[in-house]
């Protein structure tokens, strides 16, 4: 018998709803808690304002969209140019990105009030199936590599494979494949959870779990607050990324919405969504975390899980608020190894590169129709070709600027057919 399937408004038994959220919040937690480590910040703060954020999103958006908020990767490159190259004063400089954080917020916040304003309808014709379910694929086509490398898979430096990390990564992946397949009653809908638990234990005689981090960590610690510091030059350096995570939150949540069988861009609508990423971005920037995204692994989770219930998206943001207070606990999970992630990744994120493709095929995307064929091609090229644009200190490559370029082309094709000027006509 299929794993039940809990609707986006249903309620968990609190017993089950637990493992649940901390499925949700394993998930996240390596890549969200990478950003700060490489930012040289206590990631306790990160994980308090993950938390909040996700609490306030979830309250925005009416308790109608399933989103966890998570420390956004599209800032790395401009704020590594803002901190300097001199590491020793990376603390010192790092207000400088927390008021380019809050600006990147506050953008957020404009574009969603616009949307609010002038509606959404734009969209079927800027993002239409044939430029969507390719944009969506490449969220996961793209993370592909990164999932490879945190499981091993790619040689070092000497040519060497760490075989002990894909040993861990195979346990991992299998025991979430098969689990997914085989488990049955509750088993049946936490098999991320499951397959984290077995990865763990197989790391411990491969040596690869440092307990000394657990045994150093303090019971109880309060997260470092920074303060942020408004300047223009930092803030033109790390603004143009806002175009970035606007682009991904736009594929993430259609991308949900396709997953939970509801248009999400409608309801409770693309305007709220944004509005909520945006106050959670400048709350963090004030309280020194990082800039929030949604997050594809937990998108990932609950297409493996069918669970998508707000409620526990709720209890894994608690979780990670409570989380950033208790040492012990953060330090267990900061214990995890990088290839457990990567086995569980490989999953996740092809599930949502399927999910590009499930887009296509529910919304019949006729390819014998140039117009349909030509967008879904440039775009798929342009997403995994490698290819980038410089604007100031930002790169866009990959599915970000396989979003502009699809953006933009289905724009011009929609008005040169409703100018009669295409010598074929269909509704892109």
């Amino acid at each position: 018998m299929a794993a039940k399937t809990y609707q986006v408004e249903e309620k968990v038994p609190f017993f089950q709803a637990i493992p649940l959220s901390f499925q949700h919040l394993f998930a996240m937690f390596g890549a969200s808690v990478l950003v700060p480590t490489l930012f040289k910040i206590d990631p306790a703060v990160v994980l308090l304002m993950n938390g909040v954020g996700t609490l306030i999103y979830l309250v925005l958006c009416k308790g109608k969209a399933p989103a966890f908020l998570g420390s956004s990767f599209a800032f790395l490159s401009p704020v590594f140019v803002v901190l300097g190259a001199n590491q020793s004063m990376w603390g010192a400089n790092y207000g400088l990105a927390l008021g380019g954080f809050i600006a990147s917020g506050l953008i957020f916040i404009a574009v969603a009030l616009l949307i609010g304003a002038f509606g959404s309808g734009w969209i079927k014709f800027v993002l239409p199936p044939a430029t969507m379910g390719p944009i969506v694929a490449l969220i996961g086509l793209e993370l592909a590599s990164v999932a490879t490398d945190m499981a091993g898979f790619k040689p070092d430096a000497g040519g060497a494979y760490n075989v002990n990390g894909i040993i861990v990564a195979m346990v991992t992946l299998f025991t979430v494949a098969f689990g997914s397949l085989l488990f049955r009653g509750f088993m049946a809908v936490i098999p991320v959870l499951t397959g984290i638990v077995a990865g763990y234990l197989a790391s411990i005689p491969l040596g690869l779990v440092n307990f000394d981090v657990i045994a150093a960590a303090p019971v109880l610690a309060f997260p470092t607050v920074y303060t942020p510091v408004f300047d223009i030059n930092a803030i033109l350096i790390i603004l143009p990324a806002s175009l970035v995570v606007i682009s991904e939150h736009i594929g993430h949540l259609v991308v949900t919405g396709n997953i939970v069988g509801r248009d999400l861009t409608k309801d409770p609508g693309l305007h709220r969504s944004l509005l909520g990423d945006g106050i959670s971005t400048v709350l963090s920037g004030f309280f020194g975390s990082v800039p929030t995204t949604t997050y594809g692994e937990n998108i990932g989770v609950m297409a493996i899980t069918r669970v998508f219930s707000v409620w526990v998206i709720g209890g894994a943001a608690v979780i990670s608020v409570l989380l950033a207070f208790i040492g012990k606990l953060s330090a267990v999970i900061q214990s995890i190894p990088t290839p457990v992630m990567g086995g569980i990744c490989i999953l996740l994120f092809g599930v949502i590169a399927a999910s590009g493709i499930r887009m296509l095929v529910e919304t019949r995307v006729d390819y014998s129709k140039p117009i349909n064929l030509t967008l879904t091609a440039i775009v798929l090229i342009v997403g995994i070709s490698g290819m980038a644009v410089t604007i100031g200190t930002v790169q866009l490559k990959g599915m970000a600027l396989a979003t502009v370029v699809g953006m933009a082309l289905s724009l011009v094709f929609h008005l040169l057919e409703r100018f009669g000027l295409t010598n074929t006509q269909t509704d892109i």
